[in-house]
């Protein structure tokens, strides 16, 4: 693979008033250098590089858990194994933090579809499987939402149409795409309760049109990446084997 880097090479002339002593840029020239792997290594700095390389390398390989098949987000309609596992992961391990920090649990969690950038493949799961399916540097937040807030939430869900992870929500659509039932937890939606919502820090600031979490009663930031909380789930369990669900349906 061949990669092609920018070098500027400036060449400047300068004009020099008497009367105001001012230089001026007037000419600016680029040349490209083509770097291939026919330049040759310096031998010092590959010498240099090379422990911190290998311990990078052995820590992204070293194996956290099995997974007994694999697992992509283009199986499943309106929910997905991968995203169930991806929701109810983030769930229980943002849990733990939240209630320490505030003595209260979350009630339902809902990240993006788009935020599941692989497969997780059969066999070993590494710290490299966690990486390949979330590259990015989100963060985990709670928003404290109202009954009505959420209610937006799951009009959004019924609207769009699209498998994005959840956990602790039950949402079943008519065939119109109208909602025929949503709970949290098992239990109807209160207008007047306030919701703990663990999402990610993209959509909370309106990714992907979530526009619903803003306003809101609070907002309680983790410090706690998503990549992280698979890592430390991974390493709670032995074997994963997620399943699609009835967590988002449709009758037919």
């Amino acid at each position: 693979m061949r990669f092609t880097y920018l070098f500027f090479l400036l060449n400047i002339l300068f004009f020099t008033s008497c009367k105001k002593d001012k230089l001026t840029l007037t000419k600016v020239v680029g040349k490209q250098i083509e770097i291939t792997d026919s330049l040759m290594q310096n031998e010092d700095i590959e010498n240099f590089v090379k422990p911190f390389r290998d311990h990078i390398q052995n820590d992204l390989d070293s194996v956290l858990a099995y997974s007994k098949n694999t697992y992509s987000k283009a199986e499943g309609e309106y929910n997905t194994a991968v995203g169930n596992f991806m929701a109810d992961a983030i769930y229980k391990q943002a849990n733990i933090i939240f209630n320490k920090r505030t003595s209260k649990n979350i009630d339902m969690v809902l990240l993006n579809y788009g935020g599941i950038r692989s497969i997780i493949p059969k066999g070993n799961i590494t710290k490299k499987t966690a990486f390949n399916i979330m590259p990015f540097e989100n963060s985990i937040v709670v928003v404290a939402l109202k009954g009505t807030q959420v209610k937006l939430l799951i009009e959004y869900l019924s609207k769009d149409k699209t498998a994005h992870p959840i956990s602790k929500l039950k949402l079943k659509l008519n065939k119109d795409y109208s909602i025929n039932s949503a709970t949290i937890n098992g239990e109807n939606i209160d207008a007047l309760k306030t919701y703990y919502v663990a999402t990610n820090d993209y959509l909370y600031n309106g990714g992907d049109s979530m526009t619903f979490f803003k306003p809101n009663d609070s907002l309680y930031e983790l410090n706690y990446k998503i990549r992280n909380a698979l890592i430390d789930n991974f390493k709670t369990v032995d074997t994963i084997k997620p399943v699609i669900d009835d967590r988002f349906t449709q009758i037919k």
